[in-house]
């Protein structure tokens, strides 16, 4: 088959290094509100759903992606513990009752069935159980991703929980998940300005367990210090920048240039479509670009050509994905998107790479393809299950929120 491409960018597809794709049905909810507050607004309905249901959100939202050019995603399944309110930064009560297992493989079979590549992100809730209870209970998960087509479920990760945890050895038991399972593990961290003295007293406890190092991965990681960022880069650790959602959530700016300078490794996120509500790259790496220069006064702190690569190549080496995908060359997956900068018209093209970035955008996508083949064309998906993903996800969630008498 031959793609005619003329006058328009074919591009690697979009790598989302920190998403969480069950929230698809839950946008626009929470705005005036930061982090926890947001959270529990949007678990306020989905902490009522069932696995089947958490599976169609998850295929609603990887289909998602897929029409906005992001091919491969780093994405963290629901907790099996329930999301519960904070209290000063922390969990009220470190333990509770575990959902079915059900609940997390759903969750990897709606990504799977979407046809998006992922790598899925395994909380241990390990406040919950004996440490062989919780190693049971990731190897289970894990053989379930392992058992899938490799080529679209990538490997399996751990959904690091430190940040909240009650369990003071939460770190140690992370580390040695990662050890027995040869996994990565990407923590939520340092991302609000919320207790934020108590968020950075767990940093410690990371570096005391030998996390620092490469395959361990901070998710945000805005309210740092140079010394923290200095024992992060030294140890070969790397971070997921999601700006849209930092600015939504009003979290801050994470010093993304300064981590680059000491040679941290650095992937952009979406996120999810509950905290940034459109899944835009685009945006995503304007506003990132654009805050990074209002934080800084230097325009150099952030060039179009960098952001790209932090959403593309850069998002596929911190997920240890990058032999496969986040690039357009020999011996690696064919996932690329067709941008028309002509439709609507950008203008001329100054200089190509930097009018992508900063003036193309969802308007321009004209086509998505994995692996060679067609996914998504106009914001239209080739999936057959696409409209009754839709469809369920109109019905269900706002059965859900009736159901239980939840007020939005």
């Amino acid at each position: 088959e031959i793609l005619d491409v003329d006058g328009k960018f074919v591009a690697p597809g979009f790598v989302s290094s920190h998403s969480h794709l069950f929230t698809s049905g839950s946008r626009g909810l929470g705005v005036d509100q930061t982090l926890y507050g947001w959270c529990t607004s949007m678990f306020s309905v989905l902490n009522n759903a069932s696995p089947d249901q958490i599976y169609w959100a998850t295929l609603h939202g990887s289909l998602d992606f897929l029409a906005n050019g992001v091919t491969t995603a780093y994405n963290f399944t629901d907790p099996l513990l329930p999301w519960e309110p904070m209290v000063d930064g922390k969990r009220a009560d470190g333990g509770g009752i575990l959902r079915d297992h059900a609940w997390h493989t759903r969750q990897a079979d709606g990504c799977h069935d979407a046809g998006l590549r992922f790598v899925d992100s395994i909380a241990l809730d390990a406040t919950v159980g004996t440490d062989e209870e919780i190693f049971a209970r990731f190897e289970a998960s894990h053989d379930h991703v392992l058992a899938m087509d490799p080529d679209i479920a990538l490997g399996a990760s751990i959904m690091g929980q430190v940040q909240w945890s009650t369990r003071p050895d939460a770190a140690e038991i992370e580390v040695a998940v990662m050890d027995r399972f040869g996994v990565t593990n990407q923590a939520h961290f340092l991302e609000t300005y919320e207790a934020i003295e108590h968020q950075q007293t767990k940093f410690q406890l990371y570096k005391n367990a030998g996390a620092l190092r490469p395959g361990m991965m901070f998710g945000h990681f805005i309210q740092t210090t140079p010394e923290i960022i200095a024992d992060a880069a030294a140890g070969g650790a790397s971070m997921s920048w999601q700006p849209a959602s930092n600015g939504r959530l009003a979290s801050g700016i994470a010093h993304v240039p300064e981590m680059l300078d000491q040679g941290m490794k650095v992937g952009m996120g979406l996120d999810d479509q509950a905290c940034t509500d459109v899944a835009d790259p685009w945006q995503n790496m304007r506003m990132g670009m654009f805050m990074q220069r209002a934080r800084t006064h230097d325009p150099l702190s952030m060039m179009p050509e960098r952001v790209l690569r932090l959403h593309t190549l850069g998002g596929a080496e911190i997920m240890g994905v990058d032999d496969r995908v986040g690039s357009l060359e020999v011996g690696k997956f064919a996932d690329f998107v067709v941008v028309d900068p002509r439709l609507p018209d950008v203008g001329p093209l100054w200089n190509p790479v930097r009018s992508y970035v900063l003036a193309c955008g969802l308007r321009n996508l004209k086509q998505v393809y994995v692996g060679g083949k067609l996914v998504n064309a106009d914001g239209v998906s080739t999936n057959p299950l696409a409209a009754e993903a839709s469809a369920v996800l109109h019905e269900q969630l706002p059965a859900l929120a009736e159901e239980f008498g939840v007020i939005l």
